[in-house]
């Protein structure tokens, strides 16, 4: 009978979580959850001196938010000391450790170490090239590599999968599996995660902690979504996941690329906006209600007769909208529509907007501001063109003709500036004479 999987997410209390951490726990969660294996959490508070229950709870309210649940109670490894120093005397009993000023050291195999690695595929050491390394300090108390080990070996884990940087350390653990003669779990190793210039991922690139990006009002659907994302690939061109059962389902360790993945915000930004349109009110004011509440706004006080469906779109949709709710089904208005006669905005012919005329050019008193004048000035009269207007009758005239004389007539005119149209142009050969203009006076 085959042993469901154990897989287990172990951070370091020194610091946030990181959203490359937060990857590789999805990554286990995930494998854990496909398989009907168990999903396990251990704290590795070893290191008292850069440890904290701030960062510890940072932590845990990190993976909850992500929606990572976990199987069985939490394990911290700072309690278990005790057991550490219980497994490293009893290799020193058995003759495959030794003592040295005061501390224990593990005797290395000579032989080759080598795993195969369900991401790089295979990947060897050779044990000569190793040195003894110390497994438990003159102080008594542990070093990582051992106490991991133990911890793993306590905790039935079957499957280890962690980040690249743990690669060097995997042939020392080996080691400690091979002194114990226990086998050794299946390991594998996810590619890091750096930023869109290739290199690691830190601060300077932004953001780097997930509690940051909860706090700027990420949806955690949608950041689970795209950490899944980074050194995972589900077959195809699909990006989007909306159930989190459906990526269950794709999840597979195949998938798991072995480059490095780069964090491009742009690209969590635009799958944010995809999961907040599939998101109805009901749903979305949970989520987004304690952010509303860290900018001083109070939820509780809001209309939520509005959060039945999306919003209208219009001020006369909504008015509708409130009163088919209030109606009787026989007596529900329809919707307003628009006049088959009027067309709609964007099929509307663009016209020249009316141009307001200044004091001078009154006339009789009145400013001019519906039409130019019945015929254009001594000036002006030249640089008219045959046709100053279009055959469908708009008010546009022929290029270049495309601004009115601010001055004198307001007839249109080739320069921009008013009262400087330049000398009258000639006539070319072939054009039509511009039109005659008989002023008759008294």
């Amino acid at each position: 009978m085959t042993t469901p999987p154990r897989l287990r997410f172990a951070p370091s209390p020194t610091g946030y979580l990181h959203v490359g951490g937060a990857r590789t726990a999805l990554f286990n969660w995930l494998y854990a959850r496909k398989v009907g294996g168990t999903f396990l959490l251990r704290v590795e508070d070893t290191d008292k001196a850069r440890s904290s229950d701030e960062h510890t709870q940072v932590i845990l309210d990190g993976l909850k938010w992500l929606g990572l649940d976990w199987d069985e109670e939490v394990v911290f490894q700072g309690a278990r000391v005790e057991r550490h120093r219980e497994m490293a005397d009893k290799l020193l009993a058995d003759g495959k450790a030794y003592t040295e000023e005061g501390a224990i050291r593990i005797r290395m195999p000579q032989e080759e170490i080598a795993w195969d690695d369900f991401v790089h595929g295979r990947i060897s050491f050779q044990g000569a090239d190793l040195k003894d390394w110390v497994i438990l300090r003159s102080d008594r108390t542990p070093t990582y590599n051992f106490a991991v080990v133990v911890d793993d070996i306590d905790m039935h884990i079957t499957h280890v999968m962690r980040g690249d940087d743990h690669v060097s350390n995997t042939p020392k653990q080996i080691a400690v599996y091979r002194a114990f003669d226990l086998p050794q779990p299946a390991f594998g190793h996810v590619p890091n995660v750096n930023g869109m210039d290739g290199k690691k991922l830190s601060k300077r690139h932004g953001a780097t902690a997930v509690g940051e990006y909860a706090a700027m009002g990420f949806l955690p659907v949608a950041m689970r979504n795209f950490l899944a994302l980074l050194g995972w690939s589900p077959g195809g061109d699909r990006e989007l996941f909306f159930d989190v059962k459906e990526m269950i389902e794709a999840f597979s360790l195949d998938g798991i690329q072995s480059k490095s993945a780069a964090f491009d915000v742009k690209k969590l930004e635009w799958m944010n906006g995809q999961h907040l349109t599939r998101l109805d009110p009901e749903t979305l004011l949970p989520v987004i209600q304690p952010l509303l509440a860290s900018k001083g706004l109070d939820v509780a006080k809001l209309d939520r007769s509005s959060a039945s469906g999306p919003g209208p779109r219009s001020k006369s949709r909504a008015r509708w909208r409130c009163a088919s709710t209030r109606a009787s089904p026989s007596t529900i208005p329809r919707p307003p529509t628009r006049s088959p006669r009027i067309p709609p905005p964007s099929a509307r012919p663009r016209t020249r907007p009316q141009r307001s005329w200044p004091v001078s050019q009154m006339n009789n008193g009145s400013p001019r501001t519906s039409k130019p004048s019945s015929a254009p000035s001594r000036k002006h009269r030249a640089l008219q063109p045959a046709k100053s207007f279009s055959r469908s009758g708009s008010r546009s005239p022929a290029a270049p003709y495309r601004n009115r004389c601010t001055t004198c007539c307001g007839w249109w005119v080739r320069k921009k500036r008013s009262g400087d149209c330049g000398p009258p142009q000639r006539r070319k050969i072939g054009t039509a004479r511009p039109p005659r203009v008989i002023s008759l006076k008294g």
